[in-house]
This record gives C-alpha cells, structure tokens and sequence, in this order.
C-alpha cells in the first residue's frame, strides 16, 4: 500500500516570542491523498496557518514528521528546501500583494517563477499563454495588477503557482476578499486542479462553507486535528445529492476533542469517565461521590 501523499506525524511548531515560548503546533497528525482537494479550517491561532508554511518549507517544525511526495522535509538541507519550495509547491495568498508585481504585465507575472528557475525563453511564453488562457484571462495578458479586479488578481495568481508545474498547490484564504460568485469560480478552478490535472490542493479558511467546494474538510483546534468532514454523493432519483458527514479525529496518541458545544452544553470538566458499552464508549463526568452523572457524550 503506498503511503500517502502528506504525511504529518506528530508535529510540534514552537515559536519563541522575546522570553516567551507559543506552541504553533501540539502534536499534529495529518494525512492527505495525492490529487486530493483538501481545506483546512480552524479560528485564529489553531495552527492552520503555520501547517501551511511547514508544508511549503517556508518554515520547519520543531519535532514530528513532515513528508511530502515522499520526501522527508526535516531530512532537507537549508539548500533542498529552496529547491523544494521552488519546484514542488504553488502558492496563493490571500494578500495579492504576495503573489503579484505591479510592474509586470499579467503574462510576464507569470513567466517569472520560470525564470527563476532557469527555464529557456520560448519554454517560459508558451507555457506562460497555455496557464492564462487556463484561468480565463487571455484577454488581460498585456494588464498590469492596477487593471484587474480581485477575482482576476486571484486567477493570475493560481496561474503563478502552477508555472513550474508543482504538484502540490498551497492556498492561504485565497476568496477572503471576494464575493461569493467569484469566489465559487476560483474554488472550481481549484477543483479543476486536482481532477483534470492531478494536484493536490491544500485551502486554509475561517469559512466553514467551504465543505460545499472540497472534498474533504479537516479542523484544527489548539494546534492539533480535531475534526474531519467528508462530502459524499448520494443516489437520489436520476440525480445525486451531496451530503456531509462530520467525524471526530483520534490521533495516534489516543487523543480526542470533543467538540466545543458539546463540551460545554453538557458541563464536561476537569476528570471525565469513560464506560465501554456494546457499540462504542459513553464519557460521563462524575458525580461528587465518585460516581457518574447522567451527563454524557456517547
């Protein structure tokens, strides 16, 4: 059985803060399928963004694994993972800032990343028109950043990130700042990546609708995997329908979050108990006497 495509074992981020030390990261453990649509969500400071650097190599984590394609990025010199940020990675920010210059025309923006990486000339223009004229833009190859909207900005970016043909696409909320509409078009690009051409694509949000645009959604609270939610398609007459299932994620220590309005519909504090029953485990929170309330997650 092949592994699969991202692995995150463990992961720890610890970022030091004058004399302070902030835990990024408390154990993560991930897994994603190549050519798989993923988005990652979680509140500010749940670690979502700091596993998107790591798995860019724009960061390292302080212990736990990271693979990507098989390769083990702890195991990289400062050197190889430049070469891996530049070669296996896309990115697209939510700030265009990030992934445009002004001064280039939407082609030439393009064919940067090309250059960069050594790539002869006539390679980096061919190239170049075959991804604007993917994004829908061929019309606004000659405009620079001040002549787009937001939603072109955001589509000349994913063309940048697939300059060098990076099998992995990394997006940092890339609908943020656009309406629902646009929005929904660059999430089919998105999608269109992943089943036509065979990327994975990784999506951090805040917006839980983004369910209703990826496969798979995975949530991230306190630095750790707490929750996923799997889209299916049911059978319904001559057409399908989506449904969503949510599930809660026991990683490899044994650990498990309950949800957060679970926890504090049903008053669950400090010591809980955990009793086996025919299909599973109820978890009670103890009376004052020692033993168990009628409290309880099943």
């Amino acid at each position: 059985m092949t592994e699969p495509f991202i692995v995150c074992s463990n992961l720890v981020k610890i970022y030091k803060v004058g004399d302070l030390e902030v835990v990024a990261l408390q154990g993560l453990d991930l897994q994603i399928e190549r050519s798989e649509l993923v988005g990652i969500v979680g509140k500010s400071g749940s670690g979502k963004s700091t596993l998107l650097q790591i798995l860019g190599g724009l960061d390292r984590p302080s212990a736990g694994r990271v693979s990507v394609g098989g390769q083990d990025l702890l195991a990289l010199n400062q050197r190889g993972l430049v070469d891996y940020t530049r070669h296996s990675t896309g990115f697209v920010w939510q700030q265009t800032g990030r992934n445009l210059l002004p001064y280039l025309s939407a082609l030439k923006n393009i064919e940067l990343p090309m250059l960069v990486s050594g790539a002869g000339a006539k390679f980096r223009r061919a190239r170049a028109r075959e991804l604007i004229e993917l994004v829908g833009l061929g019309h606004r190859a000659g405009h620079r950043l001040t002549a787009l909207s937001g939603g072109e900005q955001q589509r000349l970016a994913l063309a940048i990130a697939l300059a060098n043909d990076a099998p992995l696409i990394l997006a940092d909320e890339p609908t943020g700042e656009l309406d629902a509409r646009t929005a929904a078009y660059i999430f089919d690009l998105f999608g269109r990546l992943a089943a036509d051409f065979g990327k994975t694509v990784v999506i951090v949000s805040h917006d839980p609708g983004i369910k209703q645009h990826v496969g798979r959604v995975i949530g991230i609270r306190d630095g750790r995997t707490s929750t996923e939610t799997v889209r299916h398609q049911v059978p319904a007459g001559d057409a399908a329908e989506t449904t969503h299932a949510e599930y809660m994620v026991l990683d490899a220590a044994g650990r498990l979050q309950l949800p957060a309005d679970v926890v504090e519909e049903l008053g669950l504090r400090g010591r809980v108990t955990v009793e086996r029953v025919a299909h599973g485990v109820i978890i009670r929170t103890p009376d004052e006497d020692g033993g168990s309330s009628d409290r309880r997650a099943s």
